[in-house]
């Protein structure tokens, strides 16, 4: 143990000649370092969980990737493309791709006696994965969809039922126009809600055999298939394995086949998801500002209040480099102890919020009812050690001043 250190935690632990402005001075450093490191501990776990959360809703209602007819890029509109057993094998046999299913798209419109709404009926069938659907059900059970037979169910999501004033159990007609006008009429069997407008303010769910009527679909056609990953890592890999085992045919009624990404698909969405990750480089960097500078405030004030002991201890033959590294252990100390109680102070609300959610919000702007977290100790870790190695960093320069203090002159100090 070298004497710097053994004096800086002697002079930290037991106050030595410490003054009425020295003790605020370090408790004011300490709570700048803590506030800091809380700040960035609670502003990355919250943008990470707003990151999982809206990605798993999207992933949910969408899939990594998607195979469409070409058509539909260019207008956006449902084209039927050849999904047969042939395909849906080579899709599921890439390597990463969990599970393949497929879905044929047919755009209505809802009316009661008193409220309409256009809507898109997304027919699935028994191979859809329905966990996702499930878990965000409100009212109601998961309904069993078939491809061969219909039971005239839907389901329908919570914003959809209060526009148009539809209960569990409530019966609604759909209207279908293409070149005549035709009715079907429907039960809502359950309620979902995922707060996605995007998904939410259209989409209604029931069964393929009723959505491959109402589009004219040949049985192996269908509007698309979607593609989840096991990994979201590998999704840019994946892709581009979907590509280049689809989009260079050509189905038996001459269509052509694309594959976008879920990013492809809803652009704006991620682009508002990259914001955040700016958001919270600037927010890292302000809270760091903020450790600096009260760690340097609070090491000239230390230093400054302890002329007369740096003055005796140059008197006893100590160098200014010796001096240098005492007081630097002694900021070491305030840093670590302002890391650990930062870290308290934003993974105790952090996990507050994970367990209780008291923390809500706008669901129809922020597409949650409460701020998502995700606790991730990489970040965490790394927010540790960046804090640790800038604040001491930044007092290499202030601690020189300790050099410009001569024994003589400060035997007077007062």
């Amino acid at each position: 143990m070298s004497l710097a250190y053994f004096l800086a935690r002697r002079l930290y632990r037991h106050g030595g000649d410490v003054k009425r402005v020295s003790r605020p001075a370090i408790r004011i450093a300490t709570l700048g370092v803590s506030l800091g490191v809380a700040v960035m501990v609670v502003s990355v776990c919250v943008v990470m969980g707003f990151k999982q959360s809206i990605m798993q809703k999207l992933m949910g209602m969408g899939g990594h990737v998607q195979v469409l007819n070409y058509e539909y890029q260019v207008d956006l509109e449902q084209h039927p493309i050849v999904l047969d057993e042939t395909i849906m094998e080579q899709l599921s046999a890439l390597p990463g791709v969990q599970h393949v299913q497929r879905f044929i798209n047919q755009a209505g419109m809802l009316k009661t006696d008193d409220a309409f709404q256009g809507v898109m009926l997304k027919g699935i069938n028994e191979e859809y994965d329905t966990r996702f659907l499930a878990e965000h059900i409100v009212e109601g059970e998961m309904p069993v969809f078939s491809d061969s037979a219909s039971r005239q169910q839907i389901m329908i999501s919570q914003r959809l039922s209060r526009q148009l004033r539809l209960g569990l159990g409530s019966q609604v007609y759909a209207y279908f126009f293409d070149g005549k006008v035709r009715a079907r009429k429907f039960t809502v069997a359950a309620i979902y809600a995922t707060h996605m407008s995007e998904f939410d303010k259209t989409l209604v769910f029931t069964d393929m055999h009723t959505t491959r009527r109402l589009a004219s679909y040949q049985p192996d056609q269908y509007s698309g298939a979607e593609i989840n990953i096991a990994n979201t890592d590998s999704l840019g890999i994946i892709a581009l394995e979907v590509a280049q085992t689809v989009n260079h045919l050509t189905d038996d009624y001459g269509a052509h086949y694309t594959s976008p990404t879920i990013r492809d698909l809803y652009p704006g969405i991620f682009s508002w998801l990259t914001l955040l990750d700016t958001n919270v480089w600037v927010i890292l960097c302000l809270m760091l500002a903020v450790a600096a500078f009260t760690m340097i405030s609070g090491l000239l004030i230390i230093i400054l209040e302890r002329t007369q002991f740096i003055g005796t201890m140059k008197a006893l033959g100590a160098t200014n480099s010796r001096l240098r590294h005492l007081f630097l252990y002694f900021a070491s100390f305030v840093i670590l102890r302002g890391i650990f109680w930062g870290n308290v102070a934003g993974i105790g609300i952090v996990l507050l919020q994970y367990f209780t959610g008291f923390i809500h919000l706008d669901a129809a702007t922020y597409y949650v009812d409460s701020v998502p977290v995700s606790l991730e100790w990489l970040f965490i870790i790394a927010i540790n050690i960046g804090t640790l190695f800038i604040s001491f960093l930044v007092l290499i320069l202030p601690s020189y001043l300790v050099s410009r203090i001569h024994p003589a002159k400060s035997m007077r100090f007062e």
